[in-house]
């Protein structure tokens, strides 16, 4: 069962095993993790799932597309070229078993 690592910025973490095909937002809003919003419920269009990836999952990854690519430009937290992703546009599956990921400070633009 694939597992997400989800380290918040207080430095506690919290650890999820979740079915296959499940993303890394929906993982978070299902067991209640704080920090991941999921605003537009996983359409690429709110940007409140940023998360920051690990850097040893990165090659794993597939590249961000156009609609990910606009969205993380407008993300609450600041941008991190190479880590950020929305965590809606990650599926856990066969070709991701397990991936650790940091929450940003905030999801909404205050």
């Amino acid at each position: 069962m694939p597992t997400i690592t989800y380290c918040h910025p207080n430095g506690s973490r919290d650890v999820v095993d979740v079915v296959p095909g499940t993303t890394v937002m929906r993982g978070a809003v299902m067991n209640g993790i704080d920090g991941i919003v999921g605003e537009c419920g996983g359409q690429a269009m709110c940007a409140t799932c940023h998360v920051y990836v690990h850097s040893e999952f990165l090659d794993e990854l597939p590249e961000p597309n156009d609609d990910e690519e606009e969205m993380l430009e407008e993300t609450a937290a600041p941008r991190d070229e190479e880590r950020s992703r929305l965590g809606c546009q990650l599926k856990m599956g066969s070709r991701i078993p397990a991936i650790v990921v940091d929450v940003p400070e905030t999801q909404v633009a205050s």
